[in-house]
């Protein structure tokens, strides 16, 4: 796996080798900062992977929302201590299943969640769409 990062004034023009962009840099104006990056690419490994393992568990998962915040360390390196993930789920879905597949998420197949020094905590809401 390569990425590619060029220097655009105050940013980076950070690009995989598919082409698709992001913007880096020190998290002001319109960019992301590359700590907001690793919040986001927590998110979006342990959503993909609940999205499969639901499926796989034939849950009619309708929508999924994942909101993700991070404390980090006062000293340097100011790596994060822990994570909040929430996950509003939308479908008619077993709790005990949707619990089983953020687990499995979190701590087998999400290759950035069980990378990071925090500790992972999270909670999950499911609206079935019913009131």
């Amino acid at each position: 796996m390569d990425v590619q990062l060029k220097l655009d004034g105050a940013w980076f023009d950070a690009t995989n080798a598919k082409g698709a962009k992001i913007k880096l840099g020190a998290g002001l104006g319109d960019g992301v900062s590359p700590m907001e990056a690793v919040l986001m690419a927590a998110g979006g490994c342990s959503g993909i992977d609940i999205v499969s393992i639901l499926e796989k568990m034939r849950q009619p998962l309708e929508g999924l929302e994942i909101i993700v915040s991070g404390q980090r360390r006062e000293d340097y390196p100011k790596y994060f201590h822990s994570v909040f993930i929430k996950y509003i789920l939308k479908g008619d879905l077993e709790a005990e299943k949707v619990e089983r597949a953020i687990e499995l998420s979190l701590e087998k197949y999400c290759s950035v969640t069980t990378g990071l020094k925090a500790k992972i905590t999270y909670e999950y809401v499911i609206e079935n769409g019913e009131g």
